[in-house]
């Protein structure tokens, strides 16, 4: 039994070292393309159609729910610059879990993580498709035909519904042309991310310079929703849009999945998380006050293409559809790179523990990427985007991503715990090793308690499945053959 709470020692857990003690993977990642790793994964999907989602639950307080989201995600990256900066290794919250509460709990995050990038990916890709389509329809007229973009699988409302021999192409095209990026290479595909990056940044701000010159502070009376019919009046509103608006958040850990990539892991991965999540909170909080300043909460609901149409309404043309649609496609592009990207490293990382099979580990000898890994993930990933409805897999997502960020959160304490005084060494979280762990656990269950239950069935399910395979392959092919 004391094998399934084996834990790595702290120099062992790069887990991107061969045999040698050589490095596999190439350092060739600096610091702005870091942060913009952090920030690429993040700002995505999510504030382009979230305010769509989120006001008509708290009204004009949406505010309140992004700054609840920020919070929670916050917490976290506090949590994760600690950890980083003691165990800069490739598998995120993986390697963390590993080196402090076991392999056991590991596997578990481990299969939590491969939940949140796999379907990140794959919704992500499916919102490409619709993004695509829009901005063609606007640009040339012409529309990608439905029978090309019909998912297999899509959320109705009596439940699932079936079509046969349909599927959605443009997200499996999507998800064709990120693997070939990958597969050049680590540096060149966060240059192309620092790129796209910038370029959505530029478009957001556009936005919110032209919503603001249509701002009316009437819009935030009242500030709370006080539609109590559908429970969403007052502070239970925010709750609810604050389940709804933390995807936006998601996808900070990505940048920890660089660890054994980046030049200088113990340094620039704290300061990388705290830059990204600086650049991507106050970005949503401009977005979203400009947003309900120029259009009543009232107008949000059902609103397609939220932010498009308020540009359009602001200045009487339609050139701002375009721009906004063809900033979506950039923005998506870059969400799904670099979520497939953190998929594949974190395998990388379990398959060096010899948890899963040792084909994941495979580095192409010109490249320094791991190639099969990178084209599995995506054929993965493209056949659940050209067959699933992106409704099944948002609260999928959000549910892998917080158990992930309460076990790095406990992580925190135990580290300082059994490293002692040499625990201190980098960064640092402030207030000692229990409070904003602490806190970040309670702001996450704050957040998770809300989530439906047929993601919670589907998580228990998933769960099931991670507990057979570790029995059945992980316990029996582990590179800890000794408890520490």
């Amino acid at each position: 039994m004391i094998r399934l709470w084996r834990t790595k020692a702290i120099n062992g857990t790069d887990a991107t070292r061969g045999e040698n003690g050589e490095t596999e993977l190439k350092r060739s990642i600096g610091l702005f393309s870091l942060t913009m790793i952090g920030v690429g994964s993040t700002i995505g999907t999510g504030i382009f159609f979230t305010m769509v989602e989120a006001v008509p639950k708290a009204g004009p307080a949406v505010i309140l729910s992004f700054l609840i989201a920020a919070i929670t995600a916050g917490l976290t990256a506090l949590c994760y610059a600690e950890l980083s900066s003691r165990i800069p290794a490739s598998g995120s919250s993986y390697s963390y879990a590993y080196a402090t509460v076991g392999e056991f709990a590991a596997y578990i995050v481990a299969f939590c993580l491969l939940l949140e990038y796999g379907l990140a990916a794959s919704a992500t890709a499916i919102g490409w498709s619709d993004y695509l389509n829009h901005f063609l329809s606007h640009a040339f007229g012409w529309s990608i035909p439905d029978f090309l973009r019909a998912p297999t699988i899509v959320a109705g409302d009596s439940g699932t519904e079936w079509h046969f021999r349909q599927f959605n192409l443009p997200p499996m095209i999507l998800v064709a042309l990120c693997g070939l990026l990958l597969l050049r290479g680590a540096k060149e595909s966060a240059t192309a991310n620092a790129v796209m990056v910038v370029i959505k940044l530029s478009i957001l701000a556009l936005f919110v310079a032209v919503a603001f010159s249509g701002f009316d502070v009437q819009h935030f009376t009242p500030f709370f929703n006080d539609d109590s019919s559908k429970g969403y009046a007052g502070m239970a509103g925010v709750s609810a849009a604050a389940g709804t608006v933390f995807f936006s958040f998601i996808g900070l850990d990505t940048l920890a999945t660089a660890g054994a990539e980046v030049k200088d892991p113990k340094r620039m991965i704290p300061f990388g998380l705290m830059a990204a999540l600086l650049v991507v909170t106050v970005f949503y909080l401009l977005v979203a006050v400009a947003a309900v300043g120029a259009q009543p909460a009232s107008m949000f609901a059902g609103q397609e293409a939220g932010l498009a149409v308020i540009m359009q309404n602001v200045t009487g043309k339609e050139w701002p559809a375009l721009i906004l649609s063809a900033g979506a496609v950039i923005s998506v592009f870059s969400v799904t790179l670099v979520t497939i990207y953190g998929q594949t490293r974190i395998l990388f990382a379990i398959s060096k523990d010899g948890l899963v099979s040792p084909v994941f580990q495979q580095v192409n000898t010109k490249t320094r990427t791991p190639n099969i890994n990178t084209i599995i993930v995506c054929v993965a990933v493209g056949l659940v985007a050209g067959t699933v409805d992106s409704g099944f897999l948002w609260d999928m997502v959000s549910m892998g991503t917080l158990v992930a960020f309460m076990v790095v959160s406990v992580a925190v304490p135990v580290l300082r715990h059994r490293e002692g005084k040499r625990a201190g060494v980098g960064f640092r979280v402030p207030f000692g090793p229990y409070v904003i762990p602490g806190f970040s656990i309670l702001a996450c269950l704050y957040i998770i308690k809300d989530l439906s239950a047929t993601t919670y069935h589907v998580f228990f399910i998933w769960i099931g499945i991670a507990l057979l395979t570790y029995f059945l392959y992980g316990i029996r092919h582990s590179k800890l053959r000794q408890p520490n």
